[in-house]
C-alpha cells in the first residue's frame, strides 16, 4: 500500500545533522557558538552551507535554525532548502532503520527525493 506524506521539519537530530551535510558534501557540522551578522550570536550545531558568509545554525532543543543570508546577497537560500530536503530524507532513513525496516529513495526530474520504506510482512 501506498502512502503519500507531507513533513514539515523541526531539526532535533544530530546525527541526521551530520548525515544531511554528509550527503552534500558539507563540513561536519561543529557544535558552538557562533557569530553571525552585527555582532548577533547563535548556539548550536553550525552547518557551513556553500558560499554562505555566515552558518546556519541550528538549535536542536526548538528545531529552530537562525541564519542571515543578507536576503540571498549572502548565500544562496536554495542552499538551505537543500540541506533541509537532505536532513528529512536522513531522519526518515536513520528512524526507518531503528525500526528494522529498509529504506530506498529515488531522486525525480523535479529535484524532489522519494523515500520507500519497506515493512516487514
Amino acid at each position: 500500500m501506498s502512502h503519500i506524506v507531507s513533513i514539515s521539519t523541526k531539526l532535533r537530530d544530530p546525527a541526521a545533522i551530520a548525515a544531511a551535510c554528509q550527503r552534500l558534501g558539507l563540513a561536519a557540522p561543529e557544535h558552538g557558538s557562533f557569530q553571525l551578522f552585527a555582532g548577533q550570536e547563535a548556539t548550536g550545531w553550525a552547518v557551513r552551507l556553500p558560499d554562505w558568509r555566515y552558518p546556519a545554525v541550528i538549535d536542536t532543543a526548538t528545531g529552530a535554525v537562525q541564519f542571515d543570508n543578507f536576503g540571498g546577497h549572502w548565500g544562496d537560500a536554495q542552499q538551505l532548502d537543500r540541506f533541509l530536503q537532505a536532513y528529512a530524507v536522513e531522519l526518515t532513513k536513520i528512524e526507518a532503520r531503528k525500526q528494522g525496516h529498509s529504506v530506498s529513495e529515488q531522486l525525480l526530474a523535479d529535484g524532489s527525493i522519494q523515500v520507500r520504506i519497506q515493512t516487514a510482512a
